[in-house]
């Protein structure tokens, strides 16, 4: 098949990818237009000829706020208290930004590859962005707005580290960091239920079931890659969590990262997860 063509424009991701406010990000976001998707079409050999860009200090755009920290310096907060949900609701915001960046990442800085990899993250952009919408507006109506509280820059951090390798970067970044999400999140929405939180509980169980196809975007891509290479998919995701430190830990959906197109092997992780 051949590289993308110009039907994805490189520039315009590059545009949302740099743009600091976040409502015009994600405005941006819904203009950028992805190729027809011609599944039948992918081939094997598109893998080996990844280009990277290099590195561009300009991403990715974001605002002055939210303060960055360490993950150990941004305070937890119980649910208890409109204060709490706010900050979780922020906190999940911030992932959701970032998730915005980080799928315009995987489209611009990647090239050479099928279309249909661009059509797959440039529509994960669009759902991302969307999610993120659905948080601000929830966030103005218990009276905050995203940047109101300290987060940390763990999934940026990630994807810098694997900013050189796509294989890398698909198992570290949507199966892994983002994936944790399908783990933790059906516990949080069973406590806001229970609380009578109900909107924000279905704003989350909105998230979650998109977000499983997010993760088996991320799944489809990182096993194209190891069969171009000649790897064993299960075998190098275990690899690569160990080689770039990512911890895997209870608790596991294991259905819906099995939806997501987790297999025995890679689930077992969770029990006896790399030294």
């Amino acid at each position: 098949m051949e590289p993308a063509p110009p039907a994805v424009d490189f520039a315009a991701v590059h545009r949302a990818l740099t743009e600091c406010e976040p409502s015009l990000k994600c405005s941006r976001v819904a203009t950028l237009r992805a190729p027809a998707s011609t599944p039948m079409c992918i081939t094997l050999s598109d893998a080996l000829g990844v280009r990277v860009q290099p590195p561009d200090p300009s991403v990715p755009g974001r605002p002055a706020r939210p303060e960055l920290r360490h993950p150990r310096e941004v305070p937890t907060r119980g649910l208890g208290s409109l204060t709490g949900r706010a900050a979780l609701a922020h906190a999940v915001a911030h992932i959701e930004f970032n998730a915005i960046n980080l799928a315009l990442d995987a489209t611009w800085r990647f090239r050479g590859l099928p279309v249909d990899y661009y059509a797959d993250w440039l529509s994960v952009a669009r759902d991302e962005a969307r999610h993120f919408g659905m948080l601000q507006a929830h966030l103005g109506t218990l009276g905050f707005a995203y940047g109101d509280f300290p987060a940390h820059n763990g999934l940026w951090e990630a994807a810098e580290k694997t900013a050189h390798d796509l294989t890398a970067r698909m198992a570290c970044v949507p199966r892994v960091l983002e994936a944790r999400g399908l783990d933790v999140t059906p516990g949080i929405i069973r406590r806001l239920h229970a609380m009578g939180d109900t909107p924000f509980a279905e704003i989350l169980e909105q998230i979650l079931e998109e977000e499983v196809r997010h993760v088996a975007i991320g799944t489809r891509w990182f096993r194209w890659l190891c069969e171009a290479h000649a790897l064993d998919p299960a075998a190098h995701f275990r690899t690569l969590v160990g080689v770039y430190g990512m911890g895997l830990r209870p608790p596991v959906n294991r259905a819906a990262r099995t939806a997501a197109g987790f297999v025995a092997e890679e689930l077992a992780l969770f029990d006896a997860p790399p030294p």
